[in-house]
């Protein structure tokens, strides 16, 4: 069994107000008992002002949100799976990164994210992650005392390749922390989150966003923990907050002895 902690936050400009609302959140949880704590997508800052943003992302050795972090994971002797920051490169663009941190507030993995949201919606509304972020070219599964957790971030859930990939490659937990928008979580974030779970025979784990955020966006909440089997095992609704649920990671063998898909997989070639 493992007792996980989830993040469901309403992330805005101040970095500072961040790392302490993250702080609190993380100690909180850990006084519940948590394990392991999950954040959303853009934990320490989230805005489409880039300009603004430019002055107030930093490199990941000088950030006060991942400090803070990391301080709390030691001080409360818990895992934090932190959902994903901002941070500047050494080239113009950003990184979106996650991380996983143990109970020293030692760094185990980083994440960049792979697959990045380039549309113009239907209302106008215009998203072009790739004219601030770089991104990243390798897939990640972090070693925990509980198995593999693979790392992937937001818009990487449409991508199955991925997830079964990180399945493939010892997985038994799938991260997906997001900043999903109203229209596109409404229409598909629980169908595509209990499907990539069903796929892999993992627990999905999806620390969301959620509400009217500072920089005058909106995003879905209904932070999720999915059941290998597709079972939504709990669904925070739109409030920003934190909660907590019990996992038994004795499912995952379950699932996939009743449908071991990853075994089966063929190669296939396509006509030409």
């Amino acid at each position: 069994m493992l007792r996980i902690g989830i993040v469901q936050a309403t992330t805005g400009i101040d970095p500072a107000a961040e790392a302490r609302a993250l702080s609190d959140a993380i100690g909180a949880l850990a006084a519940q008992d948590a394990q392991i704590v999950f954040t959303p997508e853009m934990s320490g800052y989230l805005d489409r002002d880039r300009k603004r943003a430019a002055g107030n992302i930093g490199f990941e050795a000088d950030d006060i949100v991942l400090t803070a972090v990391r301080d709390a994971a030691r001080e409360h002797k818990v895992w934090v799976q932190l959902g994903s920051l901002a941070l500047r490169q050494e080239t113009s663009l950003f990184a979106n990164r996650s991380f996983v941190i143990d109970d020293e507030g030692e760094i185990r993995a980083r994440y960049d994210k792979i697959h990045l949201f380039d549309v113009t919606l239907a209302g106008g509304e215009s998203y072009r992650e790739s004219s601030a972020y770089r991104p990243g070219e390798a897939a990640v599964v972090a070693g925990t005392p509980w198995g593999g957790l693979g790392l992937t971030i937001c818009y990487d859930v449409r991508f199955p390749a991925l997830h079964r990939a990180l399945a493939e490659a010892g997985a038994v937990m799938l991260s997906v922390p997001a900043a999903f928008t109203r229209p596109t979580g409404a229409a598909h974030w629980h169908i595509l989150l209990r499907a990539r779970a069903i796929e892999t025979g993992c627990f999905v784990i999806a620390a969301a966003q959620t509400g009217i955020h500072a920089d005058g966006r909106a995003t879905y909440g209904h932070s999720l923990v999915i059941a290998p089997w597709g079972e939504i095992l709990l669904d925070m609704g739109e409030a920003a907050g934190t909660a907590l649920v019990e996992i038994d990671l004795d499912a995952v063998g379950e699932a996939r002895g009743k449908v071991p898909a990853l075994e089966h997989a063929r190669r296939f070639s396509l006509p030409a």
